[in-house]
């Protein structure tokens, strides 16, 4: 037998770091191994399925090829590979194969292929890349269909939203002027805080089965509800969305009810509308409602000096000397005026 053929196996180590798998092995007794003989990661798992990478030493001192073996026995996988030599300063040699797909049959299946390889060709490989003796090899495995069943979204808004066209098993009743909104004290308790309170706690609407509401209009309560049964609102030609008075409304609306993620919807909506002609209004309605987010982009805003040049010839900017001082201090300290 040949001294090549007598080699103990080489010392190797497998390290797995997300998705990549770092194989660090001793590269002169890499190199002695018999042609054919690989040397084997650590059974290693991503995608849900069980993989093993094999690296062959070519008698060039060229050429590596590195087999990436599937081995669940359960199911097939389609998976993408690459694999690279990281350099001594710590940059990677470019990837022998990337973003090519290939589908691997269950390990033992006769019917195809569990196993895939590809030539790593890396030149001035020991003067670039041994590092303390040392060769290490990253390879990177993407499963693309590891959950194959496609799994419908959810429809569950879809299905809440039904319940206001229905007065089926609704026990509570909303009048705003002469319009009625049949609700569920259930679903209203469970997305808001002060609903919960006023429906199932000591307060008297708890007993009511009519409640009548002031200080909001039919239009924003009615958008409201939609947003409470299915999370999102409605589409712009079924509302008044578009307008700001009716934007602003709903987050009032939201502050009063604590819906937190409908203000910041709101508060968005109101963002997209800031110009230099409204900047002013809005700042001093995100201070009344406690809008952090909208009030911050607000003041970034006037920070731009020309904005706020213009800004200050605005009614807005008047109601904001009276109602506010502390917000045009602010103004001034960050624009240097």
């Amino acid at each position: 037998m040949s001294k090549r053929a007598k080699m103990s196996e080489p010392e190797a180590r497998t390290t797995v770091v997300g998705s990549s798998v770092q194989f660090r092995v001793y590269y002169e007794q890499f190199k002695q191994l018999p042609i054919g003989n690989p040397i084997l990661s650590d059974v290693v798992s991503a995608g849900g399925h069980l993989w093993r990478i094999e690296f062959f030493s070519d008698d060039d001192d060229v050429g590596i090829s590195i087999f990436l073996r599937h081995m669940s026995k359960s199911r097939s996988a389609r998976a993408i590979f690459e694999a690279f030599v990281m350099g001594r300063d710590g940059t990677p040699s470019k990837p022998a194969m990337q973003w090519l797909c290939q589908t691997f049959e269950a390990s033992g299946d006769t019917k195809g292929s569990d196993n895939w390889g590809l030539l790593m060709v890396v030149p001035d490989l020991e003067k670039r890349f041994l590092i303390e003796r040392h060769v290490t090899f990253v390879c990177t495995i993407m499963v693309t269909d590891h959950s194959p069943i496609l799994v419908p979204p959810s429809d569950i808004g879809t299905h809440l939203g039904r319940l206001l066209d229905q007065t089926d098993g609704a026990d509570v009743s909303f009048i705003i002027d002469d319009e009625t909104f049949p609700a569920h004290r259930a679903v209203l308790a469970a997305r808001s805080p002060v609903f919960k309170a006023e429906l199932f706690g000591s307060m008297a609407e708890s007993t009511m089965s009519s409640i009548t509401l002031h200080d909001i209009t039919p239009a924003t309560f009615k958008t409201l509800i939609w947003f409470i049964y299915t999370d999102e609102l409605p589409a712009e030609d079924e509302h008044q969305g578009s307008s700001t008075e009716m934007i602003q409304n709903l987050l009032v609306a939201a502050d009063r009810y604590a819906l937190d993620r409908l203000k910041i919807i709101c508060a968005q909506k109101l963002w997209d509308k800031v110009s230099v002609d409204t900047v002013a209004a809005i700042l001093g309605f995100a201070e009344t409602y406690n809008c952090q987010e909208l009030k911050n982009k607000c003041i970034d805003f006037f920070a731009v000096e020309n904005n706020f040049k213009q800004v200050m010839f605005t009614d807005g900017y008047a109601m904001l000397l009276l109602k506010f001082p502390s917000i045009i201090a602010e103004l001034k300290k960050r624009v240097g005026a």
